[in-house]
């Protein structure tokens, strides 16, 4: 479901994996309390817990959420979502469920901002530990001008398709994370040791 460069075939795995999930959210604004979710992207993984190397992709979810009222044409702007795409539109929130609980851990490119949304939508996700691919890798100490994630991903060459939709982002934060540095470890190895 997707090549991740120097991941580990399955098949010659020796050692136990984990799983995460990597969540996204596109919003009609900032606020966690009088902002709501339009968007909603969650992709599961495996990972090898002794490399920290993603090895696949194993269950995806995107979907999107009328917030009851208009869009802002700022947050439009940002996501290109508009009222009229979203409107009538529910999240199918037994998947959604059902791959958190599977999760271990649940990444986000600026947890802060994603972390409130999503337990405000599903509490149980306040009893998962999450990690920061923005904060919990030294993009600046590594010489990295910005931590953003569109950036960071020109600048290690990963092709965007779309940007600032949800279940794109996920992909394109796997995409970061598997990436293998100058030490021989991926970014999801450090960020799995903050």
């Amino acid at each position: 479901m997707g090549c991740y460069p120097d991941r580990v075939p399955v098949n010659e795995q020796t050692t136990s994996l984990g799983y995460a999930a990597i969540v996204d959210v596109e919003t009609t604004g900032f606020s966690h309390s009088s902002d709501e979710v339009v968007e909603l992207g969650v992709l599961l993984f495996s990972f090898d817990r002794a490399t920290g190397s993603p090895v696949e992709i194993v269950a995806e979810y995107a979907g999107l959420r009328d917030p009851g009222r208009p869009i802002p044409p700022d947050a439009t702007k940002q996501h290109g979502l508009q009222w009229d795409d979203v409107r009538g539109q529910a999240l199918d929130e037994d998947q959604v469920r059902g791959i958190l609980a599977r999760a271990e851990l649940i990444i986000a490119h600026n947890a802060k901002f994603d972390r409130g949304f999503v337990v405000r939508l599903f509490p149980e996700a306040a009893g998962i530990k999450w990690a920061c691919s923005m904060d919990g890798v030294g993009w600046y100490r590594k010489g990295f001008a910005s931590k953003g994630l569109q950036q960071l991903l020109a600048k290690h060459q990963i092709a965007v398709d779309v940007a600032h939709r949800a279940l794109a982002d996920a992909r394109n934060t796997l995409a970061l994370l598997s990436v293998v540095q100058s030490t021989g470890v991926t970014y999801l190895a450090e960020l799995l040791r903050t």
